[in-house]
C-alpha cells in the first residue's frame, strides 16, 4: 500500500500526476526512516530534519504537518503492509505544481511509501565491503548538500561506477577534494582512539544517524571524536572505517585498496545504537 496525501491506495492504483515539480525540477525533498515494533526509530531526529529541508527549500509547511500527525500517516500505512520484522519507509514531499522553475501554487504533496526489512534492529553485515573513491563528479561543500534532496545523479552514476568496477560502495569528494561522505550514508574513521567524521561544512548529509553516534561517541571516555576533514591520504592510515544511515546501521568497510581494515569500534557502537534505538 501507498499513502498519497494522506489516503491509502494499492501500488497499481497510486496515481501522481506528470505535472509534478519533483519529477521535472527535482524541487523535492525526503526521509527514510526505519520503523521496527510499532515504533519510528529517532523520529523526532527525522522530523525535524525534515521540517528544516522544507523551510530551507522554501516549501510552505502545511497546518497538520506535525509531530503527531505525520507520525500516524507514517504507522497508518506501516500496519496496511504484511507482517514484517521491521519496515523501511520512505517520505517523499514535493512543492505543487507552478509552470515554470518559480511555483505559481502554495502547498504541498507527499507519498510514504513502505518495505519490508529482514531484522527488527541493527545488525552487523560481517560480509566483505570494499570501496573506492568516485571522481567523475563531485559534491558540492554548501548547505543543499546537507538536505536530503531528490537531486541524486551524482549516487546514481557512483552506484553504476560501484556495480561495473566490482565495488560494495563509493566514496564521494568536494571540490575541495576531501572525503565528503558515501554514496548512501555518513563516513567515520577511526586510528587508535581518534574517531573523525566530516563536518557537515564539507558538503555531507545531515545523517540522522550520523547525529546519534556522535552523541553516543560522546558519552564513551576511550575515544576523542571531532568533526574534520577526510582527505583521500588519511584513508589508508585508518584503523577502520564504517558508514552509517538509518536504514543499515553501521555498515563496516573491510577494504580501500591495498588496505584491510579491522572491524572493532564499529562492533562496540552497534550494540549501543540498538539501545538509544530501543529508549529514544
Amino acid at each position: 500500500m501507498i499513502n498519497l496525501n494522506g489516503t491509502l491506495y494499492t501500488s497499481d492504483n497510486a496515481q501522481i500526476s506528470p505535472l509534478n515539480r519533483g519529477f521535472h525540477f527535482g524541487d523535492a525533498v525526503f526521509e527514510t526512516m526505519r520503523v521496527s515494533a510499532g515504533k519510528v526509530l529517532f523520529w523526532e531526529d527525522h522530523y525535524f530534519r525534515l521540517m528544516a529541508s522544507m523551510r530551507i527549500l522554501r516549501m510552505e509547511i502545511p497546518m497538520d504537518f506535525t509531530l503527531e500527525h505525520l507520525e500516524e500517516e507514517i504507522l497508518k500505512t506501516v500496519k496496511a503492509q504484511q507482517e514484517a520484522p521491521a519496515y523501511r519507509v520512505k517520505f517523499l514531499v514535493w512543492r505543487s505544481w507552478g509552470g515554470g522553475y518559480g511555483p505559481t501554487e502554495k502547498g504541498v504533496e507527499y507519498t510514504i511509501t513502505v518495505a519490508a526489512l529482514e531484522h527488527p534492529f541493527y545488525v552487523m553485515n560481517d560480509s566483505p565491503y570494499e570501496v573506492e573513491l568516485f571522481k567523475d563528479h563531485f559534491v558540492n561543500s554548501g548547505l543543499l548538500s546537507t538536505l536530503k534532496t531528490n537531486n541524486k545523479a551524482l549516487h546514481v552514476l557512483g552506484s553504476i561506477f560501484a556495480e561495473e568496477n566490482g565495488y560494495q560502495n563509493c566514496l564521494l569528494l568536494n571540490e575541495h577534494k576531501m572525503v565528503a561522505e558515501a554514496l548512501n550514508g555518513n563516513l567515520f574513521w577511526v586510528q587508535g582512539y581518534k574517531i573523525k567524521t566530516p563536518p557537515l561544512s564539507d558538503g555531507c548529509l545531515k545523517g540522522v544517524l550520523r547525529k546519534q553516534l556522535l552523541a553516543i561517541l560522546a558519552q564513551l571516555p576511550d575515544y576523542v571524536v571531532e568533526e574534520a576533514s577526510i582527505s583521500p591520504f588519511d584513508l589508508q592510515k585508518a584503523d577502520e572505517l564504517f558508514l552509517t544511515n538509518a536504514i543499515l546501521g553501521i555498515q563496516p568497510i573491510t577494504k580501500y585498496r591495498k588496505k584491510n581494515f579491522e572491524v572493532k569500534v564499529a562492533r562496540e557502537l552497534v550494540g549501543k545504537l540498538n539501545a538509544r534505538a530501543r529508549l529514544g
